[in-house]
């Protein structure tokens, strides 16, 4: 099934959303159907990984501190594997430490800072969204059914 939006080849383009924070993630689902992306979540690390692997998505959107696995873990094991490190991320988080520069050596696409503007995260997702090609003008409306990656 084709969902309007971001499509590549005829695809929906997928967003994995990491967030230990059901009502972070609950917010960015609702602003993905908005601009009629398909989406799957994560709470933790560890699930992100396992979707990572056999959903592949077009996009992450990963929060660093989070239990079970950190998203820094999730970023250490994307070094290491080649089909993982193809899949662009998006790092969320309130922690604006030093360490958090890292990240960006780990080759993220983009770090937002929590909390942050949803409209934002919108154009961020766009902009690391691989040879997305154009945009369809008409998006999938706030209470339509999206499927799952």
């Amino acid at each position: 099934m084709v969902q309007s939006g971001e499509e590549v080849a005829g695809k929906a383009q997928c967003v994995l959303v990491v967030d230990d924070d059901p009502s972070i993630r609950r917010m960015i689902v609702a602003a993905l159907k908005r601009d009629g992306y398909t989406f799957c979540e994560a709470p933790n690390g560890k699930e992100a990984l396992e979707l990572m692997r056999k959903e592949h998505p077009n996009v992450v959107v990963l929060d660093l501190m989070m239990p079970v696995l950190s998203g820094w873990d999730v970023l250490q094991a994307r070094e290491l594997e080649p089909e993982l490190k193809q899949i662009p991320v998006i790092v969320i988080s309130a922690n604006r430490a030093p360490e958090v520069a890292t990240a960006v050596d780990k080759g993220i696409c983009a770090f937002l800072p929590k909390p942050f503007d949803i409209g934002a995260l919108s154009a961020l997702v766009r902009s690391c969204l691989p040879m997305s090609g154009a945009r369809s003008a008409t998006a999938a409306g706030g209470d339509a059914e999206v499927p799952a990656c």
